[in-house]
């Protein structure tokens, strides 16, 4: 087609960002280290987003950004099928000290999403069985086929249709939305999912169950451990593969190293995680047992861009800081605080109708309380102003969920204890800002 426009007459328009993404925030950032962000406005803000629970060990660590240039002098891109790179194998004997008994075989991408679909394949591969079950409100990630995984929110999978085939969706225990104690929940959802394999879904066509051990996008909701441990039983009995994914909660965020260690004993089958693990550089993996991940066709597995050698030497920087600086501890304890502030606020602010969370993944539901009934009404207008005061008081925060009602704090893995202190009296003005 000719253009009506005339080079000689008319300038040329200036290259945008898409119009479809929506900032949470209007910070521009300047420079960032540890739990700070300083913009372009000439202010300082306590960022408890970390870029969706990314900088891990905080903004710009010097070990990381010192691991980073110096891996950039030597070689920055070296394509892992082609040829291998030294950070990449570090990088896997230092996993490997923290995965979970048994999932010794690791495969690099650069996304969650990447990983997600890798362990969707391989669990398909491995069975021959073309279903996956997934629970309801999950987020895996926002490319097809992990998209078609995804019920985090409608946003995330609608106007592309078809999606994916072969997804069934189950309940999570989601005690507070149902208006049940924590057992009448879990007992509900395994029910639920009992009903779903002799419904709809045969277990024999079942390749997989695919879960986060803490809901991300889906409102910061923590698996209770019963619930993990019958999704083991169920698995094991009809030959399932188990998918945790830990892309958001892995990496020492809940105060474990791994957020479904709160359920003792359960190991998965395959395990997803990518964000905290190279504090901000791309780089994405699935680890399962070397029997399961032989079962891969060949050819199945690669990328040009996974395992990248920088951001492989970045990981291997930041799992390294996480264990010298005690970083797991200090989630918990910082994370104890945290909910333990947030309970307080909660007892006299009848719009926080709920607190939750495990370590530094803090959820907090906001609801009408002027609606009576045993289930609360979500108020995802309390939810966005809350969030816009935070940026007056100086503190980045995020809003999750389905309904748009919970605001989510997620400090780095290095928050000071005063950083915490400062965070939750900045959250606790802009509540009374807000809500009165």
């Amino acid at each position: 087609m000719t253009s009506t426009l005339s080079p000689a007459t008319t300038a040329r328009p200036r290259a945008t960002l898409s119009p479809a993404l929506k900032q949470a925030t209007p910070v521009v950032v300047d420079s960032a280290a540890g739990s700070w962000i300083h913009g372009t406005d000439g202010r300082d803000y306590l960022d408890f987003t970390t870029g969706i629970g990314v900088t891990s060990t905080g903004h710009c660590h010097p070990r990381v950004v010192a691991a980073a240039q110096e891996q950039c002098a030597r070689v920055i891109h070296a394509q892992y099928t082609t040829v291998l790179h030294t950070p990449l194998l570090e990088l896997t004997d230092k996993l490997g000290e923290v995965l979970p008994t048994g999932l010794d075989s690791v495969f690099y991408a650069n996304s969650g999403s990447e990983a997600v679909e890798a362990s969707i394949r391989l669990a398909r591969m491995a069975t021959g069985r073309p279903n996956i079950v997934v629970f309801q409100g999950g987020f895996h990630g926002r490319t097809v086929a992990a998209a078609s995984l995804t019920t985090a929110g409608t946003r995330f999978s609608a106007g592309f249709s078809p999606l994916m085939a072969g997804v069934h969706m189950a309940p999570f225990p989601y005690a507070f939305r149902y208006g049940m104690d924590q057992q009448a929940a879990v007992d509900f959802a395994l029910r639920e999912l009992d009903y779903l394999f002799a419904s709809r879904v045969a277990p024999a066509d079942t390749a997989a169950l695919l879960i986060e051990p803490v809901l991300g996008d889906g409102g910061y909701l923590p698996a209770p451990p019963a619930f993990l441990h019958g999704l083991r039983e169920r698995a094991d009995r009809h030959g399932i593969v188990l998918i945790v994914d830990e892309v958001q909660s892995g990496v020492g965020r809940t105060g474990r190293f791994w957020g479904h260690q709160f359920t003792d004993g359960l190991i998965p089958d395959i395990l997803i995680t990518a964000k905290g693990i190279a504090s901000g550089f791309p780089i994405s993996a699935i680890a399962a047992p070397t029997p399961l991940m032989a079962r891969a066709w060949p050819g199945s597995q690669g990328g040009t861009y996974g395992g990248n050698a920088v951001a492989a030497a970045a990981g291997v920087a930041t799992l390294a800081v996480i264990a010298e600086e005690n970083l797991v501890d200090n989630a918990a304890q910082r994370g104890d605080q945290m909910l333990a502030g947030l309970r307080a606020l909660a007892a006299r602010v009848p719009a926080i109708g709920d607190v939750r969370g495990l370590g530094l993944m803090g959820g907090i539901e906001f609801v009408d309380p002027h609606v009576g009934g045993s289930v609360p009404t979500a108020d995802a207008g309390t939810a966005a102003a809350v969030q816009k005061a935070c940026i007056d008081q100086g503190l980045l925060t995020l809003t999750c969920g389905p309904l748009g009602n919970v605001i989510r704090l997620i400090p780095p893995l290095t928050v000071t204890d005063d950083e915490m202190s400062t965070g939750l009296s900045r959250f606790a003005a802009a509540v009374d800002a807000v809500v009165g």
